[in-house]
């Protein structure tokens, strides 16, 4: 793993866990061109595992999971993200599996990752 991934999988893992509580237990991320594509596994909290559970839980994660992540990104980003790639953040596009806990962030920039 190339220094810059381990920093941008540090960074998430920081701005995840300050948001959750929790962070994801492994962060697998690729840059390609313009574009960071990070798989997170083990994401789920105790309380979001037993939340998912009951009917409707596991839409309630959803959706909490993927609107507080996206805003914290168009509000507030991350210290050292955009000077580590490089690039200004253009678009940000997350989603997770609840029940497989995995998430899926697709980081887009304004230009090529060096």
């Amino acid at each position: 793993m190339s220094k810059k991934v381990h920093e941008f999988n540090d960074i998430l893992r920081k701005v995840r866990k300050e948001l959750f509580g929790k962070g994801p237990e492994k962060i697998h991320t690729v840059f390609v061109e313009n574009m960071a594509v990070s798989t997170l596994y083990g994401n789920l909290t105790p309380t979001e595992k037993f939340i998912a559970k009951s009917p409707g839980g596991a839409e309630v994660v959803h959706s909490a999971r993927t609107k507080m992540i996206q805003e914290v990104y168009a509000t507030n980003m991350p210290e050292g993200l955009e000077e580590l790639v490089g690039a200004k953040l253009v678009h940000l596009f997350s989603d997770i599996k609840v029940e497989e806990n995995m998430a899926v962030s697709v980081f887009i920039f304004d230009k090529p990752i060096v």
